[in-house]
């Protein structure tokens, strides 16, 4: 049956100024027509949102679906079994909360993806990253200083550690063939990895460029944790397509980006999530992740109004499973606390987002031809972006047609 929204206004992803009073009609998974005189078919099923707002789907672009919060003896004492079911749990609490797509990146095994995709269990379409590329000793060596290590490899997830452009080009493919979208690789220091720090540079300029061949041959992308400066230039200049987190950008990164058309995604709330929980559970993140955090937020931020008001393309992103999964909505609060207005934010993480995590031509905006991934909100977000972040505001919640959350109809 076709089905007929009846909206207050439409935000549609675009930036373009919110349509009053019309009508999205949806035949399927489609969406068939968005009609600004607000006529509604005959023999269609209306849903009356005409006091609402409606928007697309929200889309994250660097989520780790399959992780949360955890203590180092919580993490070792969880069975790989049971944080696949924490991951599903993860997924529906990002559904919840108004994402119908986002892009992991990494940690999240193929299988996961598949339960969501034939309908098992509720969760955002998903672009997986499988394992993040890093260096001996880098960021991703889960190796602790009393020679433990956090990480345990199996089928779906390749060990993912590299040293030389060889070693790089073979754990690629092998990613690759483990289901990844997208490869996801570490050329800097972190915040939470115990033996570097985020001002260091991480893999080489030649192991870069077989990560990037390899990807750019099957047809996919590259995404950077990239946190220092010379780490965010050599993924810039060797054709990485976004970077995450983006701490310590300099003038002359951000016109090759803003030339290149390269997506900065900052995860301005990930850092914030670490001291939150530290503060409320101490001893549950180490020492090193503490001080990191508190050093890397003013640069954080600042980096991120240098890059807004330069131009960069930014798509949103949170890192959540550093911070609990489902309140993603904050990050939008942020950048807007940081120099872009509410309607840029808002197509970051719809429209850009879309692009970013190359779905765009399925979902993002609310265009005739596009999958029905559709939300009505109650209040304005051009008004208080913060109203996505209360999940009892979110009235409907439309992925590829399907109402997963109906309130306004009942």
């Amino acid at each position: 049956m076709v089905q007929v929204i009846h909206c207050g206004a439409i935000i549609d992803g675009t930036g373009a100024d919110p349509i009053r009073n019309a009508t999205i009609v949806i035949d399927g998974e489609l969406i068939t027509a968005v009609d600004p005189t607000g006529a509604i078919p005959a023999g269609a099923d209306v849903i009356d949102a005409s006091g609402l707002t409606v928007m697309p789907g929200m889309i994250d672009c660097h989520v780790h679906i399959l992780s949360k919060p955890k203590a180092i003896q919580e993490r070792l004492m969880t069975p790989p079994s049971l944080a696949v079911a924490e991951g599903l749990t993860n997924a529906r609490l990002t559904l919840d909360h108004g994402f119908t797509s986002v892009r992991d990146a990494g940690g999240t095994p193929r299988g996961l993806k598949m339960a969501i995709e034939r309908g098992l269990y509720p969760g955002p379409r998903m672009r997986i990253a499988v394992s993040a590329i890093g260096q001996t000793g880098g960021h991703g060596d889960s190796t602790q200083p009393s020679g433990v290590n956090l990480r345990v490899p199996d089928v779906e997830r390749p060990a993912s550690l590299v040293n030389g452009a060889d070693d790089a080009r073979r754990v690629t493919r092998e990613i690759l063939r483990a289901g990844a979208d997208q490869i996801k690789v570490m050329t800097s220091g972190g915040v939470l990895s115990p033996n570097d720090e985020p001002g260091a540079t991480g893999l080489t300029p030649d192991e870069i460029a077989a990560i990037v061949y390899e990807a750019h041959a099957a047809g996919k992308t590259v995404m950077s944790h990239a946190q220092a400066t010379q780490g965010i230039k050599n993924a810039v200049y060797g054709g990485i397509e976004s970077i995450e987190h983006g701490i310590y950008l300099d003038e002359q990164v951000v016109a090759e980006m803003k030339r290149r058309g390269t997506f900065l995604v900052a995860t301005l709330v990930a850092p914030i999530w670490v001291l939150r929980r530290a503060e409320a559970d101490p001893g549950a993140v180490p020492d090193y992740a503490v001080r990191k955090s508190k050093e890397v937020i003013d640069a954080h931020q600042a980096s991120f109004r240098y890059a807004a008001e330069q131009g960069v393309r930014i798509a949103m992103g949170t890192d959540m499973g550093v911070g609990p999964h489902g309140p993603n909505a904050e990050e939008l609060e942020l950048m807007v606390n940081n120099g872009l207005t509410p309607m840029q934010a808002i197509v970051a993480t719809t429209s850009v987002a879309a692009e970013c995590a190359r779905i765009d031509k399925i979902t993002g905006s609310i265009v005739a031809g596009k999958r029905a991934d559709i939300l009505a909100v109650e209040g304005d977000p051009l008004d208080d972006i913060r109203v996505l972040q209360n999940a009892d505001c979110i009235k409907l919640i439309m992925q590829d047609g399907r109402r997963y959350k109906d309130t306004v109809t009942g």
